[in-house]
């Protein structure tokens, strides 16, 4: 199964806490990221940019058109320790 991320919050700075089709949710704190070189990224930079984020089909989105694979960030995410799921109720 793909992952996609059902749900999206803006915490501030360069961090966003994100929830998967899978049921893990975790915060991701995309500062390293936004420091890579390249056209795409360099509007990002700047924090009232970065959280002008929104969900596009599944994808962490821009303005400027720029996204990250949700799988991507499952994986990123998963090897920094950083998902959990919800214990059911």
């Amino acid at each position: 199964m793909l992952a996609k991320i059902t749900r999206l919050e803006k915490l501030g700075g360069f961090r966003l806490r994100v929830r998967f089709t899978d049921g893990s949710e975790g915060v991701h704190d995309f500062g390293a990221l936004v420091q890579e070189p390249g056209p795409m990224l360099e509007p990002l930079c700047d924090e009232a940019y970065f959280a002008r984020v929104f969900l596009e089909f599944g994808a962490p989105t821009w303005p400027n058109g720029f996204d990250i694979a949700p799988e991507w960030l499952h994986r990123e995410m998963e090897a920094a320790d950083e998902l959990h799921r919800e214990a059911a109720e």
